[in-house]
């Protein structure tokens, strides 16, 4: 199963490509659904209570800085180490290392809290990863927020080449 490449996996698990970059498809959503008047104000409109992706990023392409009103658990499944570059609220860049290379700190799982702008990426001497995201409550586009590169580097100048690396 490691020799698989990329290709492979699109194929095989039936992705399509994503308007944040790489390639994905939708593998849960969940039957209970949760009105909006018991989310916070970041929620616009009634959610499921939890959403699953498949989510495969190939070298020279990137998932683009954005951010969702809900906290989005990431998950390693095959490939590369994916880093996933994260800008809380208060400016603090966090890299997170998704991937099997535990004593180069990578870890299995990594957490993005609701509200902080992130965007990945494969390791500069990878070739793909195939992750997984759960987001609960539930993914949806109505709470996605893709980053203007002008605006997020105006409001975290300290990480303006990233964010125009990061950005579309």
């Amino acid at each position: 199963m490691e020799n698989n490449t990329a290709a492979y996996w699109i194929n095989k698990l039936d992705l399509q490509q994503h308007v944040e970059g790489g390639a994905f498809r939708e593998t849960y959503r969940a039957p209970l659904t949760l009105p909006q008047q018991v989310l916070p104000a970041t929620f616009h409109g009634g959610r499921n209570a939890a959403t699953g992706i498949y989510f495969l990023l190939q070298k020279g392409d990137f998932s683009a800085f954005h951010r969702i009103a809900a906290d989005e658990m990431w998950h390693f499944y095959a490939g590369d180490t994916l880093h996933i570059y994260e800008i809380t609220p208060t400016g603090e860049l966090k890299i997170h290392l998704l991937g099997r290379d535990v004593e180069e700190g990578a870890s299995f799982q990594a957490l993005i809290p609701a509200g902080s702008w992130f965007g990945s990426r494969v390791a500069a001497q990878g070739t793909y990863a195939l992750v997984g995201c759960t987001v609960a409550p539930g993914f949806d586009f109505a709470d996605f927020e893709l980053a203007d590169r002008a605006a997020l580097s105006a409001e975290y100048p300290a990480h303006a080449t990233l964010i125009a690396e990061m950005t579309r």
